[in-house]
């Protein structure tokens, strides 16, 4: 082998045992890389071991030398730090849509952006109420899918399945097939979901992407968005979220809510700081928001009782009381 092609294998040899194990609790010494660089078939010497170690700073890697714990040297900066891995672990664990399959590749390989004694103390430190995992390895392929027809601006057809239950079992069942134009993917309370437009309709509607099977990118174009929607020069993915509940569509409207003082941080968690709020007296404030008025929101204020009461639209202030005596009866009230 020729000797640049040796020098070659060997700093890159080297600059991966200082990637896998060192970090500032765990340097390596010239010696110890040596006899690992000597374990993998490759020959070199203490000064070529600073010479590559030189070369690699000069490449802009913050390769440090220490003595404490001991003499040795180690990588100082990475393009993740311990921390920032450890909340991208714990956003895959507590992906449900993500099958167990998939969230131990996932894992497997965000690990590998730290060292081996790092990504051991980042392991396991978060206790999480995890949701059941769904079981749909298509995840991956839908999501690229997905994203390729909204840049392409074609359609996409794919099964849209559901759960049913057959004696005492639930199943699923494989469902019917839909052609969508698709114009984002949106992640609310812990589903992926497709924000598009079904061709019988003209409106924006939503699909869990967990349900989504054999999806395939169509031949024929996309309906333009602003067809069926307010947005004109982009389909605006946040703030559509932001003005439905559990994705449900409905009417636009704005609203006025009566809001108890507790009910201020569920508010600005569905809202943002930008909420309007006004006569504010005696533990109570008004707040005036334009929103889609579904079901979603009616579920939406069921949660709050009486924290969060209607004052208008008078039509979804009566949806809502007539809720509220539907669960009154169901409970012999």
């Amino acid at each position: 082998m020729r000797q640049n092609e040796t020098g070659r294998i060997r700093i890159l040899a080297l600059l991966e045992l200082l990637d896998e194990l060192t970090d500032e609790e765990h340097p390596l010494s010239s010696q110890e890389l040596i006899g690992l660089l000597q374990e993998q078939g490759i020959s070199t010497g203490r000064k070529t071991v600073y010479r590559d170690v030189s070369a690699l700073r000069a490449h802009g890697l913050e390769i440090l030398f220490t003595r404490k714990p001991k003499a040795g040297f180690f990588l100082a900066e990475r393009r993740f730090e311990p921390p920032e891995v450890r909340l991208l672990m714990d956003a895959v664990q507590a992906a449900p849509f993500l099958t167990e399959k998939k969230t131990a590749e996932l894992m497997r390989k965000l690990s590998g952006l730290t060292s081996v004694a790092q990504a051991g103390e980042t392991a396991g430190k978060t206790h999480m109420n995890l949701r059941p995992k769904y079981d749909n390895e298509e995840i991956y392929y839908t999501i690229d899918a997905i994203n390729r027809a909204v840049a392409q601006k074609k359609k996409i057809s794919f099964l849209y399945r559901r759960h049913v239950i057959r004696g005492n079992r639930v199943v699923w069942e494989e469902g019917r097939r839909f052609v969508i134009s698709p114009y984002a993917l949106i992640w609310d309370s812990d589903k992926y979901y497709l924000a598009g437009n079904y061709e019988k309709y003209d409106d924006v509607s939503v699909y869990r992407l967990d349900r989504i099977k054999h999806a395939e990118i169509s031949a024929r174009t996309a309906r333009p968005f602003h067809e069926v929607s307010g947005y004109r020069d982009r389909f605006d993915a946040e703030d559509y979220a932001a003005k439905t509940f559990h994705l449900y569509h409905g009417e636009l409207q704005t609203v006025v809510l009566r809001c108890a003082d507790e009910a201020l941080e569920p508010l600005l968690d569905k809202f943002g700081g930008n909420l309007k709020i006004s006569e504010r007296e005696n533990g109570l404030f008004h707040v005036r928001a334009k929103v889609f008025a579904g079901e979603g929101l009616v579920e939406w204020l069921l949660q709050y009782g009486d924290r969060i009461c209607v004052l208008s639209p008078q039509k979804l202030r009566d949806q809502v009381a007539e809720r509220v005596r539907c669960i009154g009866k169901a409970y012999g009230l």
